[in-house]
């Protein structure tokens, strides 16, 4: 009988934390791969310890087939630069201790790291690469330094060059380079030689099927009591810096719009406070809400309330590389989307023929395409949703995807081996 390839993977975000790397974990875990996580106390979005974990409550667990350890951490709280800085570093310092120490009588036949921001996460994989002589995979989902210097505001060119550097040692140090965008190449690739170590690795929707949810969630406004005229643009995710929601604020303040035309922004993040002052202020308060924050399996009922889905970056050079990954969420919630994306994004959403995307900042632009999903028949928004979920199934599904990263594990796996 073959034994199981051992495979390790970091991640400061993990289950009950909403990242598609559970899926990974979770789904490697029931072919003929042993998992361990190591991973941070659960604490995002809310920015505390979520419900029955702590520094000394179920640091270590078993779900499913995979093993779980959780390491201590300092929580992001309200998510202020500082106390951002403090979990950043309490997590970089509590994982380079531990996995030194775990490493001293744990082998694996590989190592995956998620790697979403800070990019120093990935120190104590380059460890053990170097200290056990690994394969090292990297799923980079956050571009370093661009993304700090868009979203943390860093301009100083010395810091810029130095974490350049330190990244494109990292990148040295990896045998395969995973990229949820065909855009990233070029960053990575003008760091150095890397092209025959990326690996195209999109972005798949959560397997989430509509259930009979609590009563509760149906008298949120304005999805209780709505009327057959209601025209309803829902927003699902985070409410911060990089969504630019007040854009879309702005540009619906300018319209001339029926009070039954609505728009929800469901989620929560550093800007709710501030978009919701700015909504008042704007004289938006009867036709925008923010319901706050739901848990995930009530997504698709939500989802079937609203007429067309909304997604929005800011307009930055960043953003323009990256695919948020709610548009492959609506894609395979068969929903028509109108979109504030320039870049990839963008160019996915046309050729799925699945909704329209405008240029961020383009206040008359997305005025002219919400006004253009008003004037759309049922049955064209329904034809227009059933393209985007045609477009996942062809090249973002789930299944897909696993068996890929199966693939790629077993490749290097065996390579590793052979050396040996």
């Amino acid at each position: 009988m073959e034994s199981k390839s051992r495979v390790l993977i970091l991640t400061n975000h993990f289950y009950p934390e909403e990242f598609r790397v559970n899926d990974i974990a979770f789904e490697l875990a029931k072919k003929n791969y042993s998992i361990t996580v190591i991973t941070a106390i659960p604490d995002y979005p809310i920015g505390k310890f979520f419900s029955g974990y702590s520094l000394i409550r179920r640091r270590r667990e078993r779900i499913g087939n995979a093993r779980i350890i959780r390491l201590p951490i300092i929580p992001r709280g309200s998510g202020r630069k500082l106390q951002l800085a403090l979990n950043y570093l309490s997590y970089l310092i509590s994982s380079l201790f531990f996995v030194v120490l775990h490493a001293l009588d744990n082998d694996y036949d590989a190592v995956l790291v998620h790697m979403t921001s800070p990019f120093f996460i990935t120190f104590p994989a380059v460890y053990l690469k170097r200290l056990k002589k690994m394969p090292l995979i990297l799923w980079v989902l956050d571009l370093w330094p661009e993304s700090v210097a868009a979203a943390g505001g860093i301009k100083d060119k010395n810091i810029l060059g130095l974490l350049n550097v330190m990244v494109k040692k990292v990148y040295q140090q990896c045998d395969n380079i995973l990229v949820s965008s065909n855009s990233f190449r070029k960053s990575i690739t003008q760091k150095g030689n890397f092209e025959k170590k990326l690996v195209y690795f999109p972005n798949w929707a959560e397997t989430i099927s509509p259930i009979s949810i609590d009563e509760k969630y149906k008298n949120i406004e304005p999805f209780s009591g709505r009327s057959a005229l209601d025209f309803i643009f829902l927003f699902a995710g985070n409410l911060g810096e990089a969504q630019n929601i007040g854009f879309i604020l702005e540009a619906v303040a300018g319209m001339d719009l029926k009070k039954s035309v609505k728009f929800v922004f469901m989620g929560d993040g550093r800007k709710r406070a501030q978009l919701i002052r700015k909504a008042a202020s704007l004289g938006l308060s009867e036709i925008c809400y923010f319901p706050g924050r739901f848990p995930q399996i009530t997504m698709p009922y939500f989802m079937s309330q609203a007429e067309v889905m909304l997604a929005s970056l800011k307009n930055d050079a960043i953003f323009s590389l990256t695919v948020p990954a709610k548009v492959q969420f609506y894609m395979a919630q068969g929903k028509p989307i109108l979109a504030i994306l320039d870049g990839e994004g963008a160019e996915i959403i046309h050729r799925a023929r699945c909704g329209i995307a405008t240029k961020p900042d383009d206040i008359q632009g997305f005025q002219n395409a919400l006004s253009l999903f008003l004037e759309y028949t049922k049955e064209e928004l329904y034809h227009m949703g059933e393209n985007g979920k045609k477009y996942y199934l062809d090249h973002f599904d789930k299944k897909k995807r696993m068996d890929q990263i199966d693939g790629l594990l077993r490749k290097v796996t065996n390579n590793n081996r052979d050396i040996r």
